[in-house]
């Protein structure tokens, strides 16, 4: 794996030349007002990046996953016509492929992590994957650990390069990127390269993502998570009172399905406009009662406690099952925008507790 050296203009020389040929994406400080309080929150979120502006790196995560990127909220699958001198008219046909390039610059180990566990449900999805094969992801791997972060207690890494073409280290007056794809080095070569790194500053490296990842854990108390909730039979607990007392304080309003990374369900719909016909997918959730509700009236999940329950047993039974990993990365975004204080951390404790 090559490793190279850089300081913040070379970064911004690397920025300003991608985005001659490609749309670049970078965690950028956003506002908004709210008319009701007469005030002006400020938040980060993902955005082009342009005018010489440098990506947002000390706040925290961005509010939005990258799995907008992947998954866009609404996604065309196909479009017609109804106009009747349209020979084609209600002929469903695909949109023609996008084929614009992009970068997502600041992306840090949970989220890019997210990509990877989404490609196990959509690896035949063509849409998912055509936006995967235009999308490259420069990842800036953590240095402090934000109150809600969880990620190494389910299976990632504060330092962690999965998912990545390039993962950037901020060293104390220095940036180390490690080109780990194809696609990384050839967006080294279009932003104009850069110096290899030396071997003490390779050294210095090593020693860095060691003292993260050792102060991450010395904060964590979900250290052994991983391991006990894969050896816990999760369905002898299926009807345990855990769940009605946890659904008690929960609101279905679906924050938590879509702000995290990993959740990807989603339903589809043929729309009207001005003569177009577009057959969409976009975004759901499970948490909302009307997900599961069939054509003969039949609601196999109608009770709140159900749909609550299915989220968690999905992301730490069903889907491991399946797949392998569980499906969450830890960022703990659910945490932070949670309307009624539902801290995932605290139900994976009340799991491995419950008998």
């Amino acid at each position: 794996m090559k490793a190279l050296r850089l300081d913040q203009a070379d970064l911004e020389r690397w920025f300003a030349n991608w985005a001659k040929t490609r749309e670049v994406y970078a965690p950028l400080e956003q506002s908004s007002t709210s008319q009701s309080i007469s005030a002006t929150r400020s938040y980060v979120d993902w955005a082009i990046l342009r005018d010489g502006r440098f990506p947002v790196l000390d706040r925290g995560l961005p509010k939005s996953p990258i799995k907008k990127f992947f998954l866009p909220q609404p996604e065309v699958l196909f479009r017609s016509s109804t106009k009747k001198d349209d020979p084609d008219a209600f002929v469903l046909k695909e949109p023609e492929e996008q084929k614009d390039r992009r970068v997502l610059v600041g992306v840090r180990p949970c989220d890019a992590r997210s990509v990877e566990l989404n490609n196990l449900p959509f690896e035949k999805d063509p849409y998912f994957q055509s936006n995967r094969a235009r999308t490259a992801i420069v990842g800036f791997t953590c240095r402090d650990r934000c109150q809600t972060c969880f990620c190494e207690a389910v299976g990632g890494s504060p330092v962690g390069t999965e998912g990545m073409d390039i993962a950037v280290t901020q060293l104390d007056d220095l940036y180390i990127a490690e080109v780990i794809t194809d696609r990384g080095e050839e967006l080294v070569q279009e932003g104009g390269g850069a110096p290899e790194a030396s071997e003490e500053e390779i050294s210095r490296l090593k020693e860095s993502k060691e003292q993260v990842k050792s102060l991450f854990s010395s904060m964590s108390d979900l250290d052994h998570s991983l391991e006990a909730m894969k050896a816990k039979d999760l369905f002898a607990l299926y009807n345990a009172p855990f769940w009605s007392q946890l659904a008690d304080s929960c609101i279905n309003c679906g924050t938590c399905t879509f702000l995290c990374p990993t959740c990807y369900c989603f339903d589809i719909q043929d729309e009207v406009v001005k003569g177009t016909i577009r057959r969409i997918r976009y975004y759901d959730s499970c948490m909302f009662p009307l997900f599961t509700l069939q054509a003969s009236g039949n609601n196999p999940r109608g009770q709140k406690v159900q749909r609550v329950r299915n989220r968690f047993m999905h992301k730490f039974k069903y889907f491991p099952d399946r797949f392998g990993p569980f499906s969450c990365v830890g960022c703990g975004r659910c945490i932070r925008e949670c309307p009624v204080n539902i801290d995932i951390r605290e139900v994976l404790r009340d799991l491995l507790a419950v008998e």
